[in-house]
């Protein structure tokens, strides 16, 4: 039996949030789309337990299955915003200070004589 990892054993707060929130809003557009449990699962090409725990938002379960869903109720064009580096911030902020205050001085012109 694989072992588990530690941010799926105890996953922080906010994370088990996020995904009982995903979970939560995955069993929203099933039901609004009057899909069954069971025709989403086989769309997605998971058990109908793996969709099951996907709606409760359970760490276990891989991001793939995540992904499926969305995919299955044509909600996942949303997840190219996920991780965006023009959206980062806090990312560019580091950047900006590492970045050189000068540019870089020239290297010597190549001597072409053979």
């Amino acid at each position: 039996m694989p072992k588990i990892s530690k941010i799926a054993q105890s996953p922080p707060y906010a994370v088990e949030q996020l995904l009982a929130q995903i979970g939560r809003n995955i069993r929203t557009a099933r039901l609004r789309r009057k899909l069954r449990l069971e025709d989403l699962a086989e769309k997605v090409g998971v058990s109908r337990y793996v969709m099951s725990d996907i709606e409760k938002g359970k760490p276990t379960t891989s991001v793939a299955a995540y992904v499926g869903a969305l995919w299955a109720l044509g909600l996942s064009d949303d997840l190219k915003q996920i991780a965006d580096p023009d959206r980062d911030t806090e990312g560019k902020a580091f950047e900006s200070i590492r970045a050189p205050a000068t540019a870089p001085k020239r290297k010597k012109a190549l001597d072409n004589d053979f």
